[in-house]
């Protein structure tokens, strides 16, 4: 800028510039005495002005200016600087003249003159022009407005401006600088009236002296405005002129775009002046005068013949990025209008090419988690790894996803969004993921909103969805109820989410009965017939947001009616069934609430229900006078139905109740052990049972909070410590409800409490509740991170403190177990900076974790792969370990070359305890000699240096010499428990490495490798059994990080086999019961503390166990030691390890997962015999497997593929369980909907194990503790699924050959089979085989090959019928689920899913027929990819479409990171000879464009793979001559450019996410 500025002054100081001005004024007709500089006069009026014209000289012809120009430019040797001084002398000239017709004329003949002479060069020469008439124009507008009085003649005639500046913007038009460059200059005619003559309409009325001059004050300002619009636009009018002329010529890219933005900013801020005018005005001007209109007509000029198709100076789509189609006020200009009417044209064409097949059925499952992009925000912060993809995602006209409150607010009612939002919530309501996803994408209601509330960007559901919907799924559940079918587990579930859409203000109440009484009073039909709707309405009576509803709300009478016409009286309900009891009393407990909550609403309430209210009432009086207490674990069941009504009535004296019960055994005080001295008496709650979760099940919500808020009372701030059975009841209760009572607990209690968590007993009971109760409550709500950041906090407050072992090492199991329970990326440090807080086991956890997610499910999102080397710095920061080369060759590539060149430090770790050795020696032998003096351990503790004691256990274990009891093992657990927690860890690592390194030396001198391992899993077994000196879960953890040693694993596997280990394990099964210890109604037995933790976690501690152990603590450890011993390829020992602890992993909370995970991390490696072992681990009883997969995966000829029957059964699992449901309208599906679902549910109820369909009607709906891993029955079908497939005897290949084979023949398999069971004799059948051809009744088959019937290996006749839906409908169904499923599987299943659809493309035979015109292959491809919706309709369904389908519906349910593999596709395409093919490749990439901007790398390869097929393209067509001009004939240039238009938006995304990144400016792409 400064170097222009200078340039510029020197140019104007030239000695050229006098004699090229003189020449010019010559032509122009100028007078040589007046300067350039003077300003030019205005005659007083017309006629003189007239006159004086006459009297001018006349120019010379412009045909003589060339010859003149060519002797003036002769006298000047250096011609570059004259070529410059030229062109800011037209600049100025242009900028003066422009308003004057003949000079104009002449100007823009000078300039095509001397450019065709190449004396002045248009690339250096328009960007200067136009950044001079910016800031002429913005001179202009500050001109215009310094003063009324101002005359028009007041402008300079001529300003040197610099050569480049920024375009102004409409908010820049406004300059400090007074003075413009333009004169008054108008076209030929008559001059604008003058500012200071008076309006002639000043006399038309009388007025007074103030509105006088407040009018002459308008009109002037009026006048001025004018006499500047008319200069700007001769302005505008003159420069496009000059650069149509200049197109002419061959411009620089660059040159072209700074015309191009130029352009596009005058026609985008168009009105600029005119608002202003308007301001004056006070009104405003509807039409834009004439010389507005004439410079934006040529103004389109220049657009247009920059985006010129055959020329394509600028790409079209470089118009997207303007917003010129969302101006606000759009001109009465039809030239401009068709321009924006073409812009949106190519947009809904390039919306073609990015959009998915068949996208309105992608709707989330709520099988997979997936986490919401993030493109402009940093993946290190809790607050986006806890964003997750919004449930249901809008692209907009580009295919970009659209998320947020406005988005949702403006989608119509009765629209396909509408429906398929509709449908995702119904989805939702039956399958109910957690209250984590709820809260992000609900709105609240407008009436409890309040005016502070700011957006809820990840919102996409309002209210009125959300009612409608609820209504649906209450409709859908009466309809079921009167079918006679048992639905009563259904209506607990829906209660638990329907009060807590109520609760949080999702729902209008008032506004929902209204709808709710409509819905069910029409039709003929009387769906309502039970009290299931009241009883749904007692539950949240005492929501506040209801109570106000009901109180003070102006239509409280009118609701208040509607609530009870609910009431229905059902005498064929059993009056003894606790439901039965419940709905029959419950119009009475809403009557009575009501009445309590306004007495003035009696005159409308039921006197029969009121009455018997008294029965109530008269039942809780005899069972409160009986003799004995309420026995709640042996009532019959009209006293459980009597009590859940109670419940409704009477909460706080059900809830003193149920507490009395738990109470009721007494207390006793709790002995103190051998080392305690505290004086301190502990008393605690003698064991009862806890209440019965049938009995929990029917209790009201508002009773359930109660008795959650007082248990928490008496469990954490009482002085008494609570009985097992409070704890599990409590626990029983959060199971029971997870929407309406999860809490996290540790800032919960601290709400209530701040000092609560300093209290240990209360510290160690939460701990325990969470580690072993509520671990996957906590992942289902999608807390697990959030209390893994609190769990770190308090590890990193206990690991330097010294003695506090048990709380910490429970603490550390528990974020172990966390760790361990994430199946996303994580961020390992909630605030995102510095090194993690973790110990050095949770940091080598951590790893592993993250290799197995990263390697089982894939990375979400790029944001998460920018972030990732940044974890690993934190993780590496802590944690000296490094992986061995057998653990890192199963890492992932990303993981693996991160750690491949970690130094591995045990040498260091060795070479210090040599040089160390003799003081650590001297000192263990003073301390742990028999004849050791007691008071020399404290001396040790105060005096030792902390280099030597983490070597202690070393020491000690030099010392054993095979001989454990030779050492004094008391003073070494006294000096151990005095040790900080991080010290033993590090004793414990230490040991480990000198102990194998003492084998290594030993073996060297010839002992015998058994006999060492042996005896050293004798010193070990001293160390952790023995007298329990170490915590063993610290060991063996120990043990298999140095895997890379021969021995440690053997050492491992001996210490697992001990018999010390067996009978802790099986000490702990008799004790624990069964897995389900919801179920249990007995007494729970609680350990002594010695007994479950051992001396050194229970020394000096007084406080009980409730469910923690020793062996409990293995649970998360073994499965890690699986990982490791398959690492090592000692399949063999990982089958003896899961044999001897099967029956344990049972107890373990995340088997499911575990066994999913490691089959998906190990596929290809794993032995069918090790597979059989790892499904023992799962209890096979509660898993939907497929009736034959126990065949197939025993089967002797591992060759064999299980037939095309299996894997159809597998997706029709997927379509009816985890697909949501098709609904054709809001209000008439719920009837055909519940129908379907019916006709499912008795499918799958008659056949359960024949497909994994969901649990039948009798059984109803599961409830969360039964599946709290993975958490929802979709997670589970669809879990089962791959756990089938990763488990089958057969390669990735024949499995996705077999999934494709059905995908591609689906449709006429399905019609086929339909027809032959309902079509009559004359029924035409379509053939078995996928037409291929333009025509849609062509027989083509795909292939000589492949022409064997689809329909083989399918009983496909009950299909149609098991799935409830019609076959055009199920065919659709099985490609989303077929794609979901694929996504899945590991990454070997993908490779071969791309080559197999590349196969199926490629093997039409008219993809590759030469002979075909152009249209007939457009004709064939628009034909071939057709929704597959809507060519199910019509029976034309094609392979290219099925395969197209599946493959966009593989990508959307696709990690970001596994896209990496995606140009595989294109790969198995080349060579690319056919526009078809080309087209067909666009299809398939086209919707991953938006998801790819934010992937720099994967970006580059796609944009370059999707280039490289193309100039293959044109290379072969130019080769061939079928495209040769392709370019110069606009009919074929236009059927490529699409595809070039859509390179161009790749680089358009790539730079406009760059630059929101960066906040820089970047060119954009210019050319392609």
């Amino acid at each position: 800028m400064e170097q222009n500025q200078r340039a510029s002054r020197a140019y104007q100081f030239h000695p050229a510039k006098p004699a090229i001005l003189d020449l010019f004024n010559l032509y122009l007709g100028r007078s040589a005495r007046q300067k350039p500089e003077d300003p030019i006069r205005e005659p007083p009026n017309k006629t003189q002005k007239r006159v004086t014209a006459l009297n001018r000289e006349l120019p010379p012809p412009n045909e003589q200016f060339l010859s003149d120009f060519e002797q003036l430019r002769n006298q000047f040797p250096d011609q570059e600087q004259l070529r410059a001084v030229t062109e800011s002398v037209l600049i100025s000239l242009v900028i003066q003249f422009s308003g004057h017709a003949p000079r104009a004329e002449f100007l823009l003949f000078a300039l095509c003159s001397l450019s065709n002479m190449g004396y002045i060069h248009w690339d250096t020469f328009l960007p200067s022009l136009l950044s001079s008439v910016s800031s002429a124009e913005m001179s202009i507008g500050q001109g215009s407005q310094s003063a009324a009085a101002v005359s028009s003649t007041s402008l300079s005639q001529s300003v040197m401006l610099p050569l480049s500046s920024p375009i102004p913007t409409s908010s820049n038009f406004q300059s400090s600088n007074p003075a413009s460059p333009l004169p008054s200059a108008h076209g030929i005619g008559s001059p604008p009236q003058s500012a200071a003559e008076p309006s002639s309409s000043a006399t038309l009325s009388p007025m007074k002296a103030s509105d006088i001059a407040g009018t002459g004050q308008q009109s002037t300002a009026r006048a001025n405005f004018s006499v500047r619009d008319n200069a700007v636009s001769s302005l505008r009018q003159l420069c496009c002129k000059i650069i149509l002329a200049a197109l002419q010529s061959k411009l620089k890219p660059v040159t072209h775009a700074d015309i191009f933005h130029h352009m596009l900013n005058w026609l985008v801020n168009w009105d600029q002046r005119q608002q202003e005018v308007d301001e004056i005005d006070g009104a405003k001007c509807l039409k834009p005068d004439k010389s507005l209109i004439e410079w934006l007509h040529i103004c389109l000029d220049v657009i247009w013949l920059l985006v010129e198709d055959d020329k394509c100076r600028v790409p079209f789509y470089e118009l997207l990025r303007s917003g010129l189609q969302f101006i606000e006020n759009i001109p009465d200009d039809e030239a401009l209008f068709t321009l924006i009417l073409e812009i949106h044209r190519r947009r809904d064409m390039m919306a073609m090419h990015m959009q998915m097949l068949d996208q309105h059925l992608h709707c989330p499952t709520f099988g997979t988690q997936r986490l919401l992009p993030q493109a402009a925000a940093s993946a290190s912060g809790e607050a986006v790894t806890n964003m997750r993809y919004s449930p249901i995602t809008y692209p907009s006209v580009l295919g970009e996803p659209l998320h947020g409150e406005d988005l949702a607010s403006s989608i119509p009612k009765g629209s396909l969004d509408w429906e398929r939002a509709l449908r995702c919530i119904r989805h939702a309501l039956r399958t109910t993921p957690s209250s984590d996803w709820w809260k992000r994408v609900l709105l609240v209601a407008p009436c409890y909103r309040s005016h502070s509330q700011g957006p809820t960007p990840g919102a996409v559901f309002t209210s009125e969805m959300i009612c409608e919907a609820t209504i649906d799924r209450i409709v859908e559940l009466l309809k079921l109820t009167n079918s006679d079918v048992n639905c009563w587990q259904d209506w607990l579930v829906f209660s638990d989410i329907f009060f807590f859409l109520m609760k949080n203000g999702c729902i209008d109440f008032v506004d929902f009965v209204d709808k709710l009484v409509v819905r069910l009073a029409e039709g003929d039909q009387n769906i309502l017939r039970t009290n299931h709707v009241m009883w749904l309405l007692a539950q949240i009576i005492r929501v506040e947001l209801v109570m106000n509803a009901l109180n003070t709300d102006s239509r409280k009478v009118e609701t208040t009616r509607k609530i009870l016409s609910f009431h229905k009286e059902d005498r064929s309900s059993d009056s003894n069934n606790p439901q039965g009891v419940l709905l029959d009393f419950i119009s009475s407990c809403q009557n009575l609430r009501i009445w309590s909550l306004n007495p003035s609403t009696r005159e409308y309430l039921n006197n029969e229900q009121l009455q018997k209210g008294k029965q109530i009432d008269e039942w809780w009086r005899q069972v409160s006078k009986a003799e004995r207490m309420m026995d709640c674990m042996n009532m019959d069941d009209r006293s459980v139905g009597m009590f859940w009504v109670v419940s409704y009535t009477m909460a706080q004296p059900a809830c003193d109740t149920v507490m009395h019960w738990l109470n009721s055994a007494g207390v006793t005080e709790l002995l103190q052990g051998s080392n305690l001295q505290s004086n301190e008496r502990l008393m605690m709650m003698r064991e009862v049972s806890p209440l019965p979760i049938s009995l929990l099940s029917g209790f009201s919500i508002n009773l359930c909070l109660k008795l959650a808020y007082q248990m928490e009372e008496a469990m954490f701030l009482g002085q008494v410590v609570p009985n097992i059975a409070m704890v599990e009841t409590y626990v029983r209760l959060l199971l029971l409800a997870p929407h309406s009572l999860f809490r996290s607990h540790l800032s919960h209690l601290s709400q209530r409490n701040p000092n609560i968590l300093n209290r240990p007993g209360a510290t160690l009971l939460v701990l325990e509740i969470l580690n072993y109760r509520l671990l996957s409550l906590y992942r289902y709500e999608g807390k697990s991170k959030n209390l893994m950041y609190d769990i770190t906090k308090i590890i990193s407050t206990l690991k330097g403190k010294r003695g506090d072992h048990r709380i910490f090492r429970l603490a550390e199991n528990l974020c172990m177990n966390l760790i361990l329970s994430l199946r996303e990326f994580f961020v390992v440090k909630k605030e995102g900076k510095g090194p993690t807080e973790f110990t050095e086991t949770l940091n080598r956890i951590a790893i592993t974790t993250l290799a197995i997610i990263i390697k089982t499910r894939g990375v979400a999102e790029a944001e998460q792969m920018l972030y990732l080397p940044t974890m690993l710095e934190q993780i590496l920061a802590t944690s000296q370990h490094s992986w061995s080369e057998k653990t890192l060759r199963h890492f992932p590539s990303i993981l693996r070359d991160a750690l491949n060149g970690r130094i591995d430090k045990r040498g260091v770790t060795i070479q210090a305890w040599q040089q160390a050795e003799t003081t650590v020696i001297n000192q263990c032998t003073q301390l742990l000699s028999s004849s050791a003096e007691p008071n020399y351990v404290m001396t040790y503790i105060s005096h030792s240096f902390p280099q030597h004691r983490q070597y202690l256990c070393a020491g000690a274990w030099i010392l054993m010499q095979g001989h454990p009891e030779s050492i004094n093992s008391a003073n070494l657990g006294r000096v151990l428990r005095e040790f900080s927690p991080e010290e033993v860890t590090s004793n414990i690592y230490t040991m480990v490495d000198v102990l194998l390194h003492h084998i290594q030396l030993e073996l060297q001198h010839g002992h015998n490798s058994q006999e060492l391992i042996l005896k050293t899993c004798a010193n070990l077994a001293y160390f952790i059994w023995t007298n329990e000196l170490l915590p063993v879960d610290i060991m063996l953890l120990a043990l298999i990080d140095r895997d890379d040693d021969p021995h440690a694993l053997r050492i491992v596997i001996n210490l697992l086999e001990r018999q010390e280990l067996q009978q802790r394990v099986k000490f702990y099964l008799i004790n624990r019961g069964r897995p389900e210890h919801w179920f249990f109604s007995g007494m729970f037995k609680r350990v002594e503390l010695p007994k479950a933790l051992g001396n050194h976690l229970s020394w000096k501690e007084r406080y009980p166990t409730f469910f923690d152990d020793i062996a409990a603590r293995l649970l998360p450890i073994i499965p890690l030691i699986i990982y490791r011993l398959i690492e090592n390829d000692a399949i063999d020992f990982a089958d003896r390890v899961l044999q001897l602890y099967s029956t344990f992993l049972h107890y373990y909370p995340l088997n499911f997962t575990f066994v999913r995970d490691i089959l998906a991390y190990f596929y290809g490696h794993l032995p069918g015999k090790l597979i059989l072992r790892l499904l023992s681990v799962l209890d096979l009883s509660k898993i939907p497997f497929s009736e034959s997969f126990a065949q197939h995966i025993n089967s002797s000829n591992a060759a064999i593929c299980p037939p095309l029957e299996y894997f159809a059964s597998l997706l029709l699992g997927i379509v009816n369980n985890v697909i949501p449901p098709l609904n054709n309208s809001s209000k008439s599906s719920s009837i055909g909907d519940a129908a379907s679902s019916s006709i499912r549910a008795q499918h799958n109820k008659s056949s359960t194990t024949s497909q994994p369909g969901p649990t039948s009607a009798s059984e109803g709906q599961k409830a969360f503790y039964h599946i709290q891993d993975p958490g929802t029955y979709t997670q589970l079908v669809l879990e089962t699924a791959v756990i089938e497939i990763l488990s089958l005897p057969v390669s990735a290949s024949q499995v996705v050959s077999s999934l494709v084979q059905i995908i591609v023949h689906i449709q006429p398999t399905l019609i086929q089979s339909s027809n032959g069971l309902h079509g009559g004799p004359n029924t035409l059948v379509q053939g078995s085989v996928l037409p291929t051809s333009p025509s849609g009744g062509s027989t083509d088959s795909l292939s000589a090959s492949r022409s064997t019937p689809s329909a083989s290996g399918i009983n496909s006749s009950s299909f149609v019928s098991r799935s409830g839906y019609t076959c055009q409908q199920l065919s659709c169904l099985f490609i989303q689920a077929c794609g979901l499923l694929l996504a899945q599987l590991p990454t070997d299943f993908h490779v071969q899913l791309y080559a197999e659809v590349s196969r199926i493309i490629k093997e039409n035979w008219w993809l590759t027929d030469m002979k075909r015109s152009l249209g007939e292959l457009d004709s064939a491809v628009g034909y071939a990819l057709l929704d597959p919706t809507w060519a199910a309709q019509d029976n034309t369904s094609t392979a290219i479409g099925n395969v197209v389908a599946l493959l966009h519906s593989f990508f959307s349910n696709l990690p970001q990171e596994w896209l990496e593999g995606t140009h595989l596709i294109i790969k198995h395409l080349r060579p690319v000879t056919s526009v078809a093919v080309l087209r067909i490749a666009f299809r398939i990439m086209g919707p991953l464009l938006p998801r790819l901007a934010n992937a720099h790398s994967l970006f580059s390869k796609v944009r370059m793979l999707f280039s490289s097929p193309s100039i293959n393209y044109l290379y072969h067509s130019m080769q061939v001559g079928r495209l040769k001009f392709c370019f110069l004939t606009p009919v074929k240039a236009s059927c490529y450019l699409p595809y070039l238009s859509t390179l161009h938006l790749f680089e358009l995304y790539k730079c406009l996410y760059f630059l929101a990144q960066v906040r820089a400016f970047s060119q954009p792409l210019l050319s392609l």
